[in-house]
Parts: structure tokens; sequence; C-alpha cells
């Protein structure tokens, strides 16, 4: 007796093939699905790493920022202070040369100090005629004139120093005000008050 082969209906393979491929594709779609989200996931971590990023590098700009600053500040003091010892050595040198003693090689040094501090930011100021300031001039002297429409700085007495905007030391004046009763008004009015007087001295002539 023949035996007669083993196996399934042709219909049987096709149906078995169709269901690996439906499986592969399923499998592909959920890889699909889960290589999205990875990536989604790598996006966002890349995103947090660069805001990490620039908020360092922002800190460390301020950092530096600071430091410079804060190393300015030391070096104005440091400067501001051997520059104010040494305003007694000027005042020397000043009342010398009054006297005209500033000659020969103690004339050289003395401009060259003077040069130094110059460059260094100290600055002298208070000049005869200015209109008198109480933040930068300090009266010693006071009188009254008549050559004078405003208290005026008359005479300086010692000079004043200043770095930058700062006042190290005032300038030591001599002030004058106006005489009292010294007619300094102008205009119209004054005008009319002198016409005035002109009519009375002209009605007392007659």
């Amino acid at each position: 007796m023949t035996d007669k082969p083993q196996g399934g209906k042709p219909g049987d393979d096709s149906a078995a093939e169709e269901a690996v491929i439906k499986a592969a594709e399923e499998a592909a779609a959920g890889g699909s699905e889960a290589g999205a989200d990875e990536l989604a996931a790598a996006k966002r971590e890349a995103t947090e790493r660069t805001a990490d990023l620039q908020r360092l590098q922002a800190e460390y700009q301020n950092y530096r920022k600071r430091v410079e600053r804060d190393r300015l500040t030391v070096r104005e003091i440091a400067v501001s202070n051997i520059l104010e010892s040494l305003i007694p050595v000027l005042d020397d040198i000043g009342r010398a040369r009054e006297h005209g003693e500033v000659t020969g090689g103690f004339k050289s040094v003395a401009e060259s100090l003077e040069t130094v501090v110059a460059k260094l930011g100290l600055q002298q100021f208070g000049k005869e005629g200015e209109p008198f300031d109480p933040t930068m001039h300090e009266a010693l002297m006071h009188s009254y004139s008549s050559d004078v429409t405003e208290d005026t700085c008359v005479q300086i007495l010692q000079p004043g120093y200043r770095i930058g905007e700062r006042i190290i030391r005032p300038a030591m004046v001599a002030v004058a005000e106006p005489q009292p009763g010294t007619q300094t008004a102008s205009g119209p009015d004054a005008e009319a008050k002198s016409a005035d007087a002109d009519k009375a001295d002209g009605g007392s002539d007659s």
C-alpha cells in the first residue's frame, strides 16, 4: 500500500506566511514608536543640558565682572590713599614755589612728582575770582566788597584736591560778599529807579 504524503492544504501555507508578515509589520511599527519616544527624550535632555550650559556661562560672566569691579575698586582705594598721603608734600612744594625756593634739582624733582600724581588722577582746584561753592571750598576768612556781585573766592589760602568727582580736600579760601546796599539789579526796574534818582538830583539843583 502506498503511503499518502503528509501536510496541510496549500491554503494553509499562505495563511501562515501572511501571519508572519503581519507580525513583522507590527513589530516594526512598535519599534518605530519606541524609536520616536527615545528621540524625543534625547531632544528634551539636550535642551535641558544646553540651558544648564547657558546658565553656567552667564554665572561665570557675572563672576568675572564682579571680580574685575572689585579689582578696580581695590586699586582706586590704594591709589587714593597714596595720593592723599602726598598732599602735604605738594603743599610744601607750593609754599616753596611762592617763596622762589623751587630751583635747581629740587625744581626738577617737584615737577616730576606733580606730573606723576596728575597722571594718577589727582587734580588741584581753587582759583581766585571763582564763585564760592560750599561743596568745594571752605571759607576761612570773610569780608565785604563792592567789586563782587556774589560770594566770591578772593584768595586761595590752600588749594583743594580731588580724584575724579570725589573731593579729597576742599580748597581753603577767603570769601568776599557783595557790599550791603550795593545796587546789583538790572533791567527795567533798575533803569526806572535810576531815572527817578536823576530827576530827584535835577530837582534839587534847580
